[in-house]
């Protein structure tokens, strides 16, 4: 298909939209093999870290055996492939027809490792462990799927406060897993050597090298800072023996994927607080979407752009559902691949061909999660503390994309209050009914819960615009600028 083709079939966008953002393959556009290669790596580098990154934290954090850890990995890897590629080709409804990029979400993180540990801590095995979760998140991406067909709805009860205040309780609670890294982990609590000069000169290196390449003006270089810090910093763990190779021996060669492997298990209270991040995770998503559309020049407004809204979030959701069922975590839209489209002009949905295709290849052999799961913690706490930090401070953005005004700083106010003091202080909850503590005990659901119901019961001012609704302040001078 031609460009004038192609933009001619485009609704509410035009040549000189197109010329603006920089478009030089649209949506529907097919670039040629070489081009389209060369943008897929470009991809592929920009979320391969962040893909297999959960699982690594979530198979330090319940002691997950060599073997099934490697094989966590290879399945985040392998169904990011195949959700990315139901995302750009969009079947039935599934889909948003988009170059979308799908991965494991960091959203979901502490509370799936809660109940990983909840089930350990019972006495429970590390294969009970991961089918409980897995269970759970299967049973809970029905909630996206349905919520899906009623998007307009949730903005009334979702806005942008109550999404933001989340997605900072989310960054802010994952923050105390990465520090744990940073200075050595579990293991190194355990002999003596957590926060040693060795852990926090590794750690340090690598949350450096992170902050020089963001530092750049070349945006690919900015855009590959996570990845050079891992790299580097793995390579100078090794040097420091850091890094025993002898492991991978209990690995073999091809992963073949197992729809449950390791069983389905389910928990009320665990579905209750994944229930609460799928529909945050639908917010998000919404943005994601919708960026991915403006820069590969695809309408933003009218039905087509519903359809594509509506199919991607559907798409999340079949996809998270996809993910539990062969034993990973849930996938969401990858924002940061929206700099890659930005970057290269590229916005072609069948580069998401070529996308889905490395990372499935790549999922389909252990030896690559296997290699990755010998990452020490310092060098992941080194990149984690600074990308869970970043995730606090993009719920901030969030909560700032409105006016900030008494009510919504009372909402803040108490949601940041009883989340944050669950975490900090989770003795407070030993007096509740098994049920409540166990829902309660996440700072994410309680001061989600918390955000939802202030947001449905304080009023706004009658009378009042919402953006005039500014907190009382003291009187202030302004020095009078000289004429000119």
């Amino acid at each position: 298909m031609g460009r004038e083709e192609a933009i001619g079939i485009q609704d509410d966008v035009d040549i000189e939209t197109e010329k603006a953002i920089g478009i030089i393959y649209a949506y529907n556009d097919r670039p040629p093999l070489a081009q389209s290669i060369v943008a897929a790596v470009q991809h592929f580098l920009a979320i391969f870290v962040g893909i297999i990154t959960p699982p690594i934290i979530v198979s330090r954090a319940l002691k997950l055996p060599m073997g099934m850890s490697a094989y966590l990995i290879s399945m985040a890897l392998f169904i990011s492939g195949v959700a990315t590629f139901i995302q750009a080709r969009r079947i039935g409804p599934i889909g948003s027809g988009l170059l979308s990029i799908q991965g494991t979400s960091f959203a979901f993180l502490s509370t799936i490792m809660a109940i990983g540990l909840a089930v350990t801590g019972a006495g429970g095995t590390p294969q009970e462990a991961i089918a409980t979760i897995c269970g759970v998140c299967l049973c809970g991406c029905f909630i996206e799927m349905v919520l899906s067909r009623f998007l307009p709805q949730m903005k009334r009860v979702f806005p942008p406060l109550v999404s933001g205040i989340v997605v900072t309780l989310i960054g802010l609670s994952l923050i105390r897993v990465g520090i744990t890294d940073f200075g050595g982990g579990f293991a190194a609590m355990h002999n003596h050597t957590f926060g040693s000069f060795q852990n926090l000169a590794l750690a340090s290196l690598v949350m450096v090298i992170i902050i020089a390449f963001n530092a750049s003006k070349k945006p690919i270089i900015r855009m590959s800072s996570v990845a050079a810090g891992i790299v580097v910093g793995y390579i100078v763990a090794f040097f420091m023996g850091r890094v025993d190779f002898g492991k991978l021996g209990e690995i073999g060669v091809f992963s073949v994927p197992v729809p449950l492997k390791y069983g389905f298990r389910f928990s009320l209270s665990g579905f209750l607080s994944v229930a609460l991040l799928y529909v945050i995770t639908t917010i998000e998503s919404i943005g994601d979407l919708t960026a991915t559309a403006l820069l590969s020049g695809h309408p933003i407004r009218g039905k087509r752009y519903m359809r594509a809204l509506q199919g991607g979030i559907m798409g999340d959701g079949f996809n998270s559902g996809l993910a539990a069922l062969f034993n990973t975590f849930p996938n969401t839209t990858f924002s940061q691949n929206n700099g890659i489209i930005q970057l290269t002009g590229i916005g072609s949905r069948y580069v998401g061909y070529y996308i889905a295709g490395m990372l499935a290849l790549v999922g389909l052999f252990p030896l690559v999660g296997g290699v990755f799961s010998l990452t020490p913690p310092p060098v992941i706490g080194g990149a984690t503390v600074i990308l869970f930090g970043t995730v606090a401070a993009a719920g901030v953005k969030i909560i700032a994309s409105e006016a900030i005004n008494k009510r919504s700083m009372l909402i803040m106010a108490v949601s940041f209050g009883t989340g944050l003091g669950v975490s900090f202080v989770p003795g407070i909850l030993n007096a509740m009914p098994a049920l409540i503590k166990s829902i309660l005990s996440s700072g994410i659901t309680t001061g989600g819960l918390t955000a939802i119901i202030l947001n449905l019961l304080i009023p706004y001012q009658e009378g009042v615009p919402e953006e005039m609704q500014e907190l009382p302040t003291e009187p202030i001078e302004v020095e009078a600028k000289p004429s000119a």
